[in-house]
């Protein structure tokens, strides 16, 4: 069995799920570091030393009274057995100092996730090395063990693949909701479920309460965490009660900006590292480079919805998304995607996507689920996001009994109109400052959908397109005169402004908060100062 040396910083050990009754290495050196390969080329194992106790930065006797009011989402004062997942970043390394600070006995895991070997990927674009060392780093400090777990087939059979599919059918998925679900609290509690945890956490900005030991039979809650705008409700809210019951969430009693001073606090190595963006298997992949590898392209036509005018070509619907306005390569914007004809591989367009009479409050959803595994019994007086973010709508949801007989999707009625509602997407639902669960939202409208018009639905069924000829010469939007143009846009910006601020203020409150695009104020910004 070939051993080589390594550089590392702490103890690490890395197993596979696809072998259960693989035991975990154990080496004794306290000064070498290796790596030994099984049978399996997919299961490695390192062992670093670890710092003498005495050297070993510990909050815990230092510093416990300043950490105290950070400590009440940690379960203090019990000693627990917690698995930690530890991606790197500031957010998970931050958890675990304040996990053991509280006393936990705490082992990191970090998740090793990427493509199958039968497929083409981009080892040499992914960070996850980087993250590896960053992880090890933050585990020396304290002398926290770390195992990596390789989750590369779980991953992408369970998430991956149903984002390509989805792609092809015209939806946009979330696959952070997945993630959560079918991965870091799916296949990896399975996974842990011999080593006997009593609790697994991550650096979700959330929040579990959890029912009294002598009542364990009451259901564990999903609380919003007190960082309204950072807040990861959204993202968990298609857990099941029996992954809720066993997760904790340190952060979900502290503000990002106070995060970042306890990363300073506690002098992380990673304490300057800035948030990851985007879908975390694609490290510095573009989207659009992944979905043309897997799923390939396909040439269609563009077309408006007003009009039916052929404006140009495209690459295959699956690279667009409602409300998308990046990539269309034409003239004369900003243009939206406001339909997709999944069938003949057509997209509609418009530049008045933001019409008030062209928005939306009524959608159906799919594939409920509730965090107590069951609906509540009140439920025309919900609130809804139907997006990541602070904003909440009100709402009332009428259940529906499918074919199996089973009131598992519904009918959202919104309290105010929405314009970039995508199937595949999630809508998670709330009571006061709970979420109960979420349903994937699904393509069919209301007569409230973007209006596209007669004729372009006709041309887009035609087989041939190529007898539509050569793409309109597009005309320059009408616009009104500069005079006129500045004082629209000083008072646009001046109104967005208000609006942004009375968000933020109704967000602290726990209020219901219009879920206006979020970039808009920005793009409106530009463009004032473009007049000048």
């Amino acid at each position: 069995m070939a051993v080589r040396a390594v550089s590392a910083l702490s103890r690490v050990t890395t197993f596979s799920l696809h072998n259960p009754n693989l035991k975990r290495f154990a080496f004794l050196s306290p000064k070498k570091s290796s790596i030994r390969r099984s049978t399996n080329a997919r299961v490695f194992s390192r062992t670093l030393s670890v710092s003498p106790p005495e050297q070993q930065t510990s909050l815990a006797s230092s510093s416990n009274g300043d950490l105290e009011p950070y400590l009440s989402c940690s379960i203090p004062n019990k000693r627990l057995k917690v698995a930690v997942l530890l991606s790197g970043g500031v957010d998970s390394s931050v958890a675990l100092r304040l996990l053991h600070a509280a006393g936990h006995a705490c082992t990191a895991f970090y998740l090793k996730i990427w493509f199958q070997e039968d497929y083409e990927n981009f080892w040499s674009e992914c960070p996850w090395e980087e993250d590896l060392k960053h992880a090890e780093a933050v585990c020396d400090q304290v002398g926290v063990p770390l195992e990596v777990v390789h989750l590369t087939d779980e991953y992408w059979e369970k998430v991956v693949s149903y984002i390509i599919q989805e792609y092809r059918c015209g939806r946009t998925p979330n696959p952070d909701i997945l993630c959560n679900t079918r991965i870091k609290f799916g296949a990896f509690m399975d996974a842990i479920n011999s080593m006997e945890y009593d609790y697994v956490a991550s650096g979700h900005y959330a929040k579990v309460v959890h029912a009294y030991t002598d009542q364990r039979d009451k259901s564990s809650v999903l609380e919003l965490s007190k960082d309204m705008v950072k807040d990861q409700t959204y993202f968990l809210s298609h857990l099941s009660q029996a992954q809720l019951k066993r997760l904790i969430f340190p952060l979900g009693c502290t503000p990002k900006d106070e995060v970042r001073k306890l990363a300073a606090l506690f002098d992380l190595p990673n304490k300057d590292r800035k948030d990851s963006q985007g879908i975390c298997f694609l490290g510095k992949i573009k989207f659009s480079e992944f979905v043309g590898r897997h799923i390939g392209e396909k040439e269609g036509v563009i077309l408006e919805a007003e009009t039916g005018d052929f404006l140009g070509k495209h690459r295959g619907f699956w690279f667009y998304t409602i409300g998308q306005r990046q990539g269309l390569r034409l003239p004369g914007g900003p243009w939206y995607v406001v339909e997709k004809d999944v069938e003949n591989n057509v997209i509609f367009v418009s530049r008045y996507y933001f019409s008030i009479d062209k928005r939306r409050r009524l959608f159906r959803v799919g594939s409920l689920n509730w965090l107590t595994g069951s609906p509540p019994d009140q439920i025309s007086q919900l609130r809804c996001k139907v997006r990541h973010g602070p904003g909440f709508y009100d709402c009332r949801l009428t259940m529906e009994v499918g074919k199996d007989g089973h009131e598992n999707a519904g009918v959202v009625h919104l309290s105010e109109d929405d314009q970039g509602l995508a199937a595949g997407q999630f809508a998670a639902f709330y009571q006061g400052r709970f979420c109960i669960g979420s349903g994937v939202i699904l393509e069919s409208w209301d007569s409230e959908g973007f209006p596209v018009c007669a004729k372009a639905l006709e041309l887009a069924k035609m087989e041939d397109k190529s007898k539509l000829g050569k793409p309109v010469k597009i005309k320059v939007k009408p616009e009104c005169s500069l005079k006129d143009g500045v004082e629209l846009e000083r008072q646009t910006v001046e109104s967005q402004i208000s609006f942004t601020h009375k968000r933020r203020v109704q967000a602290a409150q726990g209020g219901a908060v219009s879920s206006f695009p979020v970039d808009l104020l920005q793009t409106l910004k530009r463009k004032w100062f473009k007049l000048f």
